[in-house]
């Protein structure tokens, strides 16, 4: 008779600890603007098709050693004829506790997935914002965060640093 293990034949793994850890403590709209500065006159416009320019930016800035406000910035304007029917502008964040997770993952951790995490959120406050503003509601189109996030390092990289290094992690 063999010997086998008690394990179900499953390789054994060596006790590492608790694994990475995302956990969302809160997230909140931090501001909120709505602005039609033309209307009534800018509701009478909806059978023009607008130019809308969305602009979107994420900021982190740590509060405690594990916890991190993450910042989903988006800013909307909606023009047609030469004047603006709409400006919106959000700040929405999010406060997330990261816990076992390897330093060269944090910065990609905060920039990509917490802001892929309140997009649904924010995405909705702007389309009920701009609907009760006399509008048909802003859908905004999904982002991609992995996108976003390569084209601001590669900025990054391409600008000299205006600051000296410094011991405290730069989010």
């Amino acid at each position: 008779m063999a010997e086998g293990s008690s394990n179900g034949g499953q390789a054994a793994t060596p006790a590492s600890g608790p694994g990475p850890q995302l956990m969302v403590l809160a997230q909140y709209t931090k501001d909120l603007s709505f602005e039609n500065p033309n209307a009534p006159n800018s509701l009478t416009q909806q059978n023009v098709q607008p130019q809308i320019n969305v602009s979107v930016n994420v900021a982190a800035t740590p509060i405690t050693q594990t916890d991190i406000e993450v910042v989903l910035k988006i800013d909307g304007k909606a023009e047609a004829a030469g004047s603006v029917m709409f400006n919106v502008e959000l700040t929405f964040a999010g406060v997330f506790r990261l816990q076992n997770v390897p330093e060269q993952n944090v910065h990609p951790l905060l920039m990509i997935e917490c802001p892929r995490l309140l997009f649904p959120f924010a995405r909705e406050i702007i389309a009920n914002a701009v609907r009760n503003g006399g509008f048909p509601p802003l859908l905004l189109d999904p982002i991609d965060f992995v996108a976003l996030y390569n084209q601001r390092m590669a900025q990054a990289q391409q600008q000299p640093p205006t600051t000296p290094a410094s011991s405290t992690p730069q989010w």
